[in-house]
């Protein structure tokens, strides 16, 4: 199977070059993803509307890759403030609480300081997604 690559329309993409996503056979590599909401270039304030708004961002790649979030074996997170983390958990619980993937939260600086959260995950297609 060829490599494809997906993108979320975002000119930063070909401006840094990278990827929204890669998908490698069955393998789904989605680049590290923030709260921003392409349709509108907007960024919420809070911790929790950005945890939101990655997943959404996440699963739209994921979904034009040919698979979903129930598809994701590892996921990393990256907030500047370690100590916003436990505000996201009800949120990650939502969308991960079933597939409970391997999962590691770093904390450190973002591109953009309104940046609260960057969510990167790996999915590999299992038979019938």
């Amino acid at each position: 199977m060829a490599r494809t690559l997906v993108s979320s329309g975002s000119s930063f993409e070909m401006d840094v070059g990278y990827s929204r996503a890669v998908v490698d056979g069955d393998w789904i590599f989605v680049s590290g993803t923030t709260g921003f909401d392409y349709n509108a270039m907007t960024i919420a304030d809070s911790v929790t509307e950005q945890t939101e708004q990655c997943l959404k961002n996440i699963q739209s790649a994921l979904v034009e890759a040919g698979s979903s979030l129930r598809d994701v074996v590892r996921v990393t997170y990256v907030l500047p403030d370690a100590g916003e983390f436990k505000q996201c958990w009800p949120i990650l619980r939502k969308y991960f609480g079933e597939v409970r993937p391997a999962a590691m939260m770093i904390s450190a600086g973002l591109a953009d300081p309104r940046m609260r959260i960057e969510i990167e995950v790996t999915a590999r297609r299992q038979a019938g997604s």
